[in-house]
């Protein structure tokens, strides 16, 4: 495994012109690359075409290997494959460090949940709720106003219904894809149904300073979380745990088997069906939110057990052993 070196992407680094063919890759005078190697290992980046602005390490070993900036303006970078690896690791031993938060977690976001409406730590608590129940993305103001797509923090009360004890959520996502979920929890049904009070194109979540309502942040949620966590966990931990959930329940569900070619179904199944529950592509679920030791388990023929009734627990037995 190569020793990996801190990229400075404001520093000296290489280029790409456009030509008739491609792109031709410069160095920091503007003359063409032409070592092998080199031309060798950015093609195999495969850095997208529309990118503009793109800065490339001259070094193969630099944690990030090239930057650009999309068709939406936005900052977009290429990580080298061991740093990739490195963070993902961290990333599931998170999830599961979440797990192990949770349930004392849960207890004070009840607390807050029954304290007065109209109140911030209410307001906060609900969106805490919805991540830890209907696995949603914190939500971006940016993509709301520009592309119309929700997530937690910029939900409308029309987004929203209530019947009996059971919320149900109906809107436009990332990428305009349609996400639905149902929750059914008593505290958090009376909470929306008191929120949504206020008209259907008022955000869902917010809280009374005065005589204003005031909506909910990105930030203000990644704080909430690990205040009441009293960890270092933001919204996106949340889905990763989930995905790494539902993935080990489906194949715990689908059962054991033992030759490959079966075991590679099953584990396709597994993947489409987190999938489905995130709103992602098969792909993303599987190299992005679930933890690559639960299917590792399952190819040894070891399963989520079914002691208890929560499944962080079983998660953590699953992949740590803990008792």
């Amino acid at each position: 495994m190569p020793r990996l070196r801190k990229s400075n992407t404001r520093g000296v680094g290489l280029g790409r012109r456009k030509t008739r063919s491609g792109f031709r890759y410069i160095d920091a005078n503007g003359q063409p690359v032409h070592d092998a190697e080199t031309v060798e290992r950015i093609a195999a980046l495969v850095i997208p075409p529309a990118w503009t602005d793109v800065w490339i390490s001259p070094y193969p070993n630099g944690h990030i290997q090239a930057v650009g900036t999309d068709l939406a303006g936005r900052k977009q970078y290429l990580y080298h494959e061991v740093w990739r690896q490195k963070q993902d690791e961290r990333k599931f031993d998170r999830a599961l460090e979440l797990a192990l938060a949770l349930p004392s977690a849960r207890r004070r976001v009840t607390a807050d949940l029954r304290g007065p409406t109209g109140s911030r730590d209410r307001a906060l608590a609900t969106g805490f709720r919805l991540l830890d129940s209907a696995r949603l993305r914190v939500g971006s103001e940016r993509f709301a106003l520009e592309h119309g797509s929700h997530g937690l923090t910029t939900l409308l009360c029309a987004h929203a219904t209530v019947s009996g004890n059971t919320v149900s959520l109906d809107f436009p996502g990332k990428s305009g894809q349609a996400w639905s979920s149902d929750t059914t929890d008593e505290d958090l049904a009376k909470v929306i149904r008191s929120l949504k009070t206020r008209g259907g194109d008022s955000r869902l979540l917010a809280w009374k300073n005065g005589r204003e309502w005031r909506g909910l942040s990105a930030q203000d949620m990644n704080d909430y979380v690990r205040l009441r966590t009293n960890g270092d966990f933001t919204a996106k931990d949340f889905r990763t745990l989930h995905g790494s959930i539902i993935a080990a329940r489906a194949l715990r569900d689908f059962g054991v088997v033992k030759s490959g070619r079966q075991q590679a179904k099953v584990i396709s199944a597994a993947v489409a069906e987190t999938a489905d529950a995130l709103g992602n592509t098969p792909a993303i679920a599987r190299a992005s939110y679930i933890d690559p030791r639960v299917l590792d388990r399952y190819r040894a023929g070891e399963v989520l057990d079914s002691r208890g009734t929560q499944p962080e627990p079983a998660l953590r037995r699953l992949i740590l052993g803990d008792d």
